[in-house]
């Protein structure tokens, strides 16, 4: 074999070398290194050396990930079918657990996302999903990040997007919260009228216990159904007023 081939050869051999020996992990991977098939390290950012053929890099991701839950029938205590979608953010804190510990982390996790909302969902009531729908959020979180820590995997935020009810429902809650509208609406008239009654008579009190009061009143009454009517009123003295009712008293 002639020189120029076996250096030709030997150039081909280290370039190939050189591929697989080099691996570039950027700054939001992590490189989990395994040498035949036993795990190695763990290797940052940057440009890392592997002996070829005899170890193997693995990139992981450490980026948050977004999980759509697809819409789900969930039965809810009281006996509701509603259907309901979610949606999941999760990251990896531990690319080795994540790698070693679970074949797939993101498909696990959504699985398991999807089973523990049926779950949680399933224990709470319809009001407390339409009214306190914080608190079934941190649930969710609260049992999927308990579930996937042993992987590696933090769920930093489960949000329940829609909950879609059934239309004979929609109306039932529809009449509700009109009557309940027509309530608050009585309510309010009814306390604007005892409110009335009761500046009348602190006003009847008042000029009662004064009957220079009433004389004005009597005088100012006058004056406005003069001036509404266009005529001419004579008034008549309070106190033939009394004495005339004090006659027909008797």
């Amino acid at each position: 074999m002639s020189q120029p081939i076996l250096i030709a050869a030997g150039a081909a051999i280290a370039l190939i070398i050189v591929l697989f020996a080099f691996r570039i992990v950027w700054q939001y991977e992590r490189g989990i290194v395994f040498r035949f098939g036993k795990l190695r390290k763990e290797r940052g950012p940057g440009l890392n050396v592997i002996i070829p053929f005899i170890e193997r890099m693995v990139k992981v991701d450490m980026r948050l990930e977004t999980l759509v839950v697809e819409p789900q029938e969930v039965i809810t205590r009281d006996n509701v079918t509603v259907e309901v979608d979610a949606v999941a953010y999760f990251r990896v804190v531990n690319a080795t657990d994540a790698i070693i510990k679970v074949k797939d982390y993101a498909k696990a996790t959504g699985q398991f996302a999807l089973t523990t909302l049926r779950s949680v969902l399933g224990q709470s009531d319809l009001d407390e999903l339409l009214a306190h729908r914080d608190r079934v959020n941190e649930r969710l979180r609260e049992i999927i990040d308990e579930h996937t820590e042993p992987w590696g995997v933090e769920a930093t935020l489960v949000e329940v997007k829609d909950v879609l009810l059934p239309e004979n429902l929609q109306r039932s809650m529809a009449r509700q919260a009109e009557a309940e509208r027509e309530k608050r609406a009585k309510i309010i008239h009814a306390d604007g009228e005892r409110q009335a009654a009761e500046a009348l008579a602190e006003a009847a009190d008042k000029l009662a216990a004064s009957p220079t009061s009433i004389q004005l009143r009597y005088m100012q009454t006058l004056v406005e159904m003069a001036s509404e009517q266009n005529a001419t009123i004579l008034p008549i003295p309070m106190d033939m007023l009394r004495e005339f009712t004090k006659a027909l008293k008797g």
